[in-house]
């Protein structure tokens, strides 16, 4: 009900978003049921059918890549001051963006549901005379175990991802750099005093009970002791502090003027001098028997020196090498089988382009951050060095989307070149799934980018209360965009053309 009246009072955009997840739900719902509709039809060729059904990731994956972009910029996920008091915590948030984008996945597949039907006849007339009888099982039962099976895909699928994304994660510590405190045996952990040997067991060491005041107290008096002098000793109460050195120096003076031959008036003498506390002749807790507070990431004064952040090139050697794996399992399946007419595309070139997918959506980060840095290298001015460090800052938010629109581009390229001319028929169930691809990836970035601006919104004011006119910032977003494109555009194209040419043969 909380998630309902969330998205009932939403803002516009919000709601725009929310549309865009339900129709790529619903076309991805429609190319599944599709999928099962051709495997009641072909019954003699099930490996055709679960050729198709396995291409439908492709889609099922850009929906769901989708909806994840759109919940983390959902500002209903976002925690609140306050929210936590009335049972609205950050789990409590993250599961009512994961029924919001459940609720958005169900919609669109209940449309597709009803345009499957539709389209079979089993609403109203059989439409378009029966163009599409072979995809749709027309006169046949539709099983629906399986249909709503396939239905409920899209919905699980986007609310698990959603809710594994904004599940509330533990403060990221910062390795501490201090010794171990060893306590007396038993004793677990950091010790809050460093004990040398034999502390333990001195004299007086543990005799002294703690008070409600945190100091302590001389111990009992034992019972070979006079009445005088254990009234004198226990009428001097005992403070944590060590007594400075005047007042030790006096003591010492004190007790050397007392005569040698009066051992009793020694002994109160010497008990008139305000002793030293038992745990005196302990050694004193030094800096390094506690561990250095830490703060969580993002958070306090000192969160970007106590707990750093990795930087976003680590990664980039191996999106490199997972896109190098790609473009191989996509040379051995274009070498090992040839498309015909009427015919999906292998498994092995799926797993192939997924694979590469992944490499330039590993590498995407450490490319913009590279881009980023190429920004700001020989003399810059105040224009290319705040372009410069917008993209460093922002390389993880807009790297990974931009990796996948490189490989769907890429996909794009090497599609148009092996279906033009003689080659197989693109047929109307695989332009709907390419569409639903490159919408969903297109959609996802512009998705990021409204992201990254939201969270330079502080940067951007303090900016302009600063003096810098509006145009500097228009600017330097330009400068970002061709920067990106002159990037990622000449990769797209070495990508395309090293996946086409194994299969254009």
């Amino acid at each position: 009900m909380l998630a309902l009246r969330l998205t009932r009072v939403a803002r516009l955009a919000v709601q725009l978003r929310r549309l865009l997840v339900a129709v790529a739900s619903a076309g991805t719902g429609f190319l599944l049921l599709c999928a099962l509709g051709h495997a009641m039809t072909h019954q003699d060729t099930p490996g055709g059918s679960a050729l198709r059904l396995a291409w439908c990731a492709a889609p099922l994956a850009a929906t769901v890549y989708l909806a994840v972009a759109v919940a983390r910029t959902d500002p209903g996920s976002r925690p609140r001051p306050g929210l936590s008091a009335i049972g609205l915590g950050p789990g409590r948030l993250m599961a009512v963006s994961a029924t919001t984008t459940a609720l958005s996945g169900a919609l669109g597949s209940a449309a597709a549901l009803l345009v499957f039907l539709h389209l079979r006849g089993d609403l109203t007339g059989l439409p378009f005379d029966g163009a599409a009888a072979d995809a749709l099982a027309v006169g046949r039962p539709l099983p629906v175990p399986a249909a709503l099976t396939l239905l409920t895909l899209v919905p699980a699928a986007a609310g698990l991802a959603v809710a594994l994304t904004l599940r509330p994660r533990e403060p990221r510590r910062a390795p501490s750099t201090g010794s171990r405190g060893y306590g007396r045996f038993g004793a677990y952990g950091w010790g809050k005093a460093r004990e040398t040997f034999g502390a333990y067991g001195r004299f007086g060491a543990r005799l002294a009970p703690a008070t409600a005041g945190g100091g302590a107290t001389r111990p009992t008096r034992p019972a070979d002791m006079s009445a005088d002098t254990s009234a004198d000793m226990t009428a001097t109460p005992v403070t944590p502090s060590a007594p400075s050195a005047p007042v030790r120096a006096a003591g010492a003076a004190h007790v050397d003027a007392a005569p040698a031959d009066a051992p009793g008036d020694t002994l109160r003498a010497r008990a008139d001098v305000t002793p030293a506390p038992a745990t005196a002749d302990l050694p004193q807790p030094t800096p390094d028997a506690v561990p250095a507070p830490t703060t969580p990431a993002g958070t306090g004064a000192g969160a970007g020196t106590d707990a750093p952040r990795p930087q976003n090139t680590t990664a980039l050697p191996w999106g490199i090498a997972v896109l190098t794996a790609g473009l191989a399992v996509e040379t051995y399946a274009g070498n090992s089988a040839s498309l015909a007419p009427d015919t999906t595309p292998s498994a092995g070139v799926l797993v192939g382009w997924a694979v590469t997918a992944l490499g330039l959506a590993l590498a995407g980060p450490g490319l913009t951050h590279l881009c980023g840095r190429l920004l700001q290298a020989a003399r810059p001015g105040a224009l290319r060095l705040l372009a410069g460090r917008v993209l460093m800052e922002e390389s993880r938010r807009i790297g990974r989307p931009l990796g996948v629109v490189c490989a769907v581009a890429s996909a794009a390229y090497v599609a148009a070149t092996l279906y033009d001319g003689d080659g197989p028929a693109f047929g109307p169930l695989s332009t709907l799934g390419a569409l639903l691809v490159a919408g969903c990836t297109v959609a996802t970035l512009l998705t990021a980018a409204v992201e990254a601006k939201h969270a330079r919104t502080d940067t951007t004011d303090a900016l302009l209360r600063l003096g810098a006119p509006p145009a500097t910032l228009r600017a330097a977003a330009a400068v970002r965009g061709g920067a990106l494109l002159a990037l990622f555009g000449p990769l797209t194209l070495i990508v395309a053309g090293l996946a086409s040419l194994p299969l254009a043969r």
